[in-house]
């Protein structure tokens, strides 16, 4: 299980930090994701990271603002944001999955473990 947490509201430029913890399974050695939803929209990638922590992937449009580490016993994933933009307002969710690391993990479709989503509201 997956548990997200961290959202809030927060002013155009602020910072976050969102964190995933997992329980009940131990997901030190999985891949693991932040996607998010916004209002009307698909869900989308945001960034993902290999279970030592060495690799890194992002959405083009959070590069540079948005970085995903994990914690240091790594069943706990961590993405900071910062600077953020209005169109950053999403829900937020973390994903795990035991596959290899890949081009299929920066879709959805890639993962098999999902938490429930974490709200981050950015205002003007």
């Amino acid at each position: 299980q997956l548990q997200a947490s961290g959202g809030g509201l927060v002013q155009a430029g602020g910072s976050l930090r969102l964190s995933c913890t997992a329980s009940g399974r131990t997901f030190g050695r999985y891949v693991m994701g932040w996607f998010r939803q916004a209002p009307g929209k698909e869900r989308e990638f945001v960034a993902a990271i290999n279970w030592s922590g060495d690799i890194t992937d992002y959405a083009d449009s959070v590069k540079g603002r948005f970085t995903i580490f994990r914690g240091n016993a790594k069943n706990t994933v961590y993405l900071q944001v910062n600077s953020l933009k209005r169109e950053d307002t999403a829900v937020y969710y973390c994903t795990a999955d035991s596959g290899p690391y890949g081009r299929s993990k920066f879709s959805a479709v890639g993962y098999e473990y999902w938490g429930q989503g974490t709200l981050v509201t950015v205002s003007s």
